[in-house]
């Protein structure tokens, strides 16, 4: 019977009719865990089918017309290099059996053969083929696991390039230890936002992941490298050896995203490109650069990328020529509901910019645009938030706020951050309790192998991304690292309260594989599950 779980397919290739369908019809394959998925009368014609049906086993003829079997096992082994083939001949060569195995063929089996001998040798190489898909089952586990880690470390590698608080040295070092190239003469850097209007931009949206996959596919290709700022979006480090080289790559890439977002009309986005810099130490004005672009898409434009030179040229309107009050309350209510407070410096001078190079001159204009500023603000508190101005107290508004320009500036900045940390504390709050959800359903279902940051994301129906990021703001932990924590926390309580072996103990945690349980179960205490238990004995826990 089946012993793997899930049938096997074989696909048979011989010229022979006769042999074929004695070999097809004397066998009950499913008694033994296969199917048979397909035959065929020679290796030109198989070919095309094995490509359609992708089968586990191919057992093959070496003599056949058209393409021998050996020609056939070598473009399988090139195309699917998974694939076991089984070689039937009726020429004892030993030439034949040298290029069998050269190519890699798993068995060469001399015809005639019997239905009990084919059977005894395709169990065997089951069972084979099982530990291998087991193998790489394991392997892709802790490679989405690692992905999930290091996507908050490249997050951190991110934030120092761009804040500059360390040397070129430093920061080439890290880089290496990533597996992220950082050697370049020119960089720049694209910040991007992307979201659906078919929903709030909190929920999961399948087509905004599928554009991301995408996007990572992109920046693969173009030697682009690719960092998750989670709510911010995702920021882009494009490297060149000239600035000839930058504007064409750059061009080239930004074309493909509007190329790819215009696809779906009810996808937006916003891109702010910075300056292109000559050295690792100026990458956080290429940075700046891109931030004041990006805070465009508060001041209400969207599906567009603004370059470092577009944002210096913005419009200049006279002060007899604008309406503040529209200005501010739409455009700073935006910012408060999707802002961010790294940005707050950037949308204040772009929004200020945008109204004029000389509009703060004017006193009375500066007492105004203030003034609608905090009322904004308090009508956003109130409600939006639901909230008390008293939260903003510590930033009363009197006469020397406006007396010159700077001091206006720095009041807007204040009480612009302040209303954001409110609203920071009030996310806090809302996703309590849909973390609170996600725990549950880490507690439910951590023993299931499979389980994954896209399964947990779907349940809550956030996207990943966005899930990552509320989870670890919530509980200071990735999700990785408290679904290992839980689960290494269960195995220490099977391992002092029962007798069971280490190998079942790690299926009851999650962990398939007892050789991968071990090394996490070490990792995390220092000590192997045998090593634990016996100090647990010892004293007496």
């Amino acid at each position: 019977m089946d012993g793997w779980g899930t049938m096997l397919k074989v696909f048979l290739v011989e010229d022979e009719y006769v042999v074929r369908e004695s070999i097809k019809n004397n066998i009950e394959w499913s008694d033994f865990g296969f199917e048979f998925c397909g035959e065929a009368g020679d290796g030109e014609v198989a070919l095309s089918l094995i490509r359609k049906e992708l089968p586990d086993i191919v057992i093959t003829d070496i003599k056949m017309p058209f393409m021998d079997g050996l020609t056939l096992s070598k473009l399988i082994k090139e195309e699917f290099p998974w694939m076991e083939i089984i070689l039937l001949t009726g020429y004892e060569e030993f030439s034949y059996a040298q290029e069998a195995l050269r190519i890699g063929v798993a068995r060469y089996l001399s015809k005639p053969i019997s239905g009990e001998m084919l059977t005894s040798e395709l169990t065997q190489l089951g069972e084979k083929i099982q530990e291998k898909k087991e193998e790489r089952a394991i392997h892709e586990k802790y490679k989405k696991e690692m992905e999930e880690r290091t996507i908050q470390e490249k997050q951190e590698f991110f934030d120092s390039i761009v804040t500059g608080g360390k040397n070129a040295a430093a920061l080439l070092e890290e880089a290496r230890k990533l597996s992220l190239d950082l050697s370049a003469v020119y960089y720049n850097i694209l910040l991007l936002k992307v979201w659906s209007d078919r929903h709030d931009m909190e929920e999961y949206s399948n087509t905004v992941v599928s554009m991301e996959n995408r996007l990572k596919e992109m920046a693969e290709e173009k030697n682009v490298l690719l960092f998750d700022r989670h709510l911010e979006g995702k920021a882009l480090l494009f490297k060149a050896n000239s600035e000839e080289e930058m504007q064409t790559v750059m061009q080239d890439f930004i074309e493909k995203l509007k190329a790819m977002f215009a696809e779906n009309r009810h996808i937006h986005f916003f891109g702010g490109v910075g300056k292109t810099v000559m050295h690792i130490s100026e990458i956080p004005e290429s940075f700046a650069c891109a931030g004041k672009g990006f805070a465009h898409r508060y001041l209400g434009e969207t599906d567009k990328f603004l370059l470092d030179s577009d944002s210096k040229q913005v419009d200049k309107l006279s002060l007899s020529n604008i309406n503040p009050k529209q200005m501010a309350h739409e455009r700073v209510t935006e910012f408060l509901r999707r802002g961010d407070g790294m940005e707050v410096n950037f949308f204040v001078e772009e929004f200020l910019h945008g109204l004029g190079e000389r509009a703060l001159q004017s006193s009375i204009f500066r007492q105004y645009i203030t003034m609608d500023t905090y009322l904004t603000v308090i009508d956003f508190l109130e409600n939006e938030l639901g909230v008390s101005r008293e939260g903003l107290d510590t930033m009363e508004l009197d006469t020397t706020v406006t007396s010159t320009e700077e001091r206006a500036v720095a009041f807007m900045k204040d009480i612009i951050a302040g209303a954001l940390a409110l609203r920071e504390d009030m996310s806090k709050n809302r996703y309590h309790d849909v973390v609170r959800d996600a725990i549950s359903y880490i507690e439910q279902h951590y023993s299931e192998e499979e389980f994954s940051l896209n399964e947990l994301a779907s349940y809550v129906n956030f996207s990943p991304n966005h899930l990552s990021a509320v989870f670890r703001q919530q509980t200071g932990q990735p999700f990785i690292k408290y679904l290992t924590d839980y689960r290494i926390t269960k195995a220490k309580e099977l391992l002092r309260c029962t007798g069971k072996k280490s190998s079942e103990i790690a299926i009851l945690v999650g962990y398939k594989d007892a050789h991968y349980f071990s090394y996490a179960f070490k990792k995390a205490q220092g000590m192997t599950p045998t090593q634990y238990r016996g100090s647990s004995k010892e004293d007496g826990k």
